[in-house]
């Protein structure tokens, strides 16, 4: 009983998925992905083993459309099931099996399937397409897939209500300080208001796990830099960088302290 959606980035370096239901910790039974191999989400009466069968079968070579038929011949239960893949090259497949709670259905394109059941409507996946489609195709792929989440919850979503949603995006050394391929890992398990909360996580996401970009990086001068120290001293620390430890910001400040991010200079100033 969930609606969601997988979907490729455009300029092919991300795959992820996005999902809400009126169900606990959604995030963990959905959605599942691997950078340079494709997402999937599971639901309706999930089959959880889908998430890593279908994602071998992309790693080896397999299209969506090819995972998927494996995957439901393979299981006595795909009448009860839904579930949308998206492969390495932006290849879709959708499947809504007979017995899924109406309302039930998806649709898939060039790089997304979307797919629901126990909707308030087909509007649904409708809102979540054109929402889709609409977004700016250079964005970053977790803004794009949480519009086209909030664009299906205003549609009605889940006829029985709200709980949770979830989000996550994967893309090479996307990860904290580049260790791994998680882009995007948010959960939102149990809340009135889930899709919105999981807006706000993804705001902090940006700010706290995601590296500076060049274009938001303020070099460092020798009068920045005692300005820097300077802050760090009167709050109560050594030196700025322990500052940044101690404030979560090491990926939006050079080790060196040759630059800053624009973002945490406005903290350190008082103007954000």
């Amino acid at each position: 009983m969930t609606f969601s959606i997988v979907a490729r980035s455009a300029d092919t370096e991300s795959w992820g998925v996005a999902v809400a239901s009126k169900f606990l910790a959604v995030g963990a039974v959905v959605p599942a992905a691997v950078a340079q191999v494709g997402a999937i989400a599971t639901q309706a009466d999930a089959n959880v083993a889908y998430k890593g069968l279908a994602l071998a079968h992309l790693d080896e070579g397999a299209t969506a459309s090819v995972a998927l038929q494996r995957l439901l011949e393979e299981d006595e239960g795909r009448d009860d099931r839904q579930v949308g893949i998206v492969d390495v090259d932006g290849g879709a497949a959708s499947h809504t099996g007979h017995a899924c709670i109406e309302w039930a259905g998806g649709v898939t394109g060039e790089g997304y399937a979307i797919q629901g059941n126990c909707l308030a409507g087909s509007a649904v996946v409708e809102d979540m397409e054109l929402a889709w489609l609409a977004s700016d195709p250079e964005s970053p792929l977790a803004e794009r897939l949480l519009a086209a989440l909030a664009a299906g919850d205003a549609a009605g979503g889940d006829k029985r209500g709200r709980q949770s949603a979830a989000l996550l995006v994967v893309r090479d050394e996307a990860g904290y300080a580049g260790g791994d391929d998680i882009d995007t890992d948010l959960r939102v398990d149990d809340h009135v208001a889930p899709i919105e909360e999981l807006t706000r996580l993804l705001d902090l996401n940006v700010l706290y796990l995601t590296a500076s970009t060049p274009d938001e990086q303020v070099a460092v001068t020798p009068e920045l830099e005692a300005e820097l120290e300077a802050f760090a001293q009167t709050h109560g620390h050594p030196d700025f960088h322990t500052w940044v430890g101690t404030e979560n910001y090491e990926m939006r400040v050079s080790p060196q302290l040759e630059w800053i991010d624009q973002r945490v200079l406005a903290i350190v100033r008082g103007e954000r």
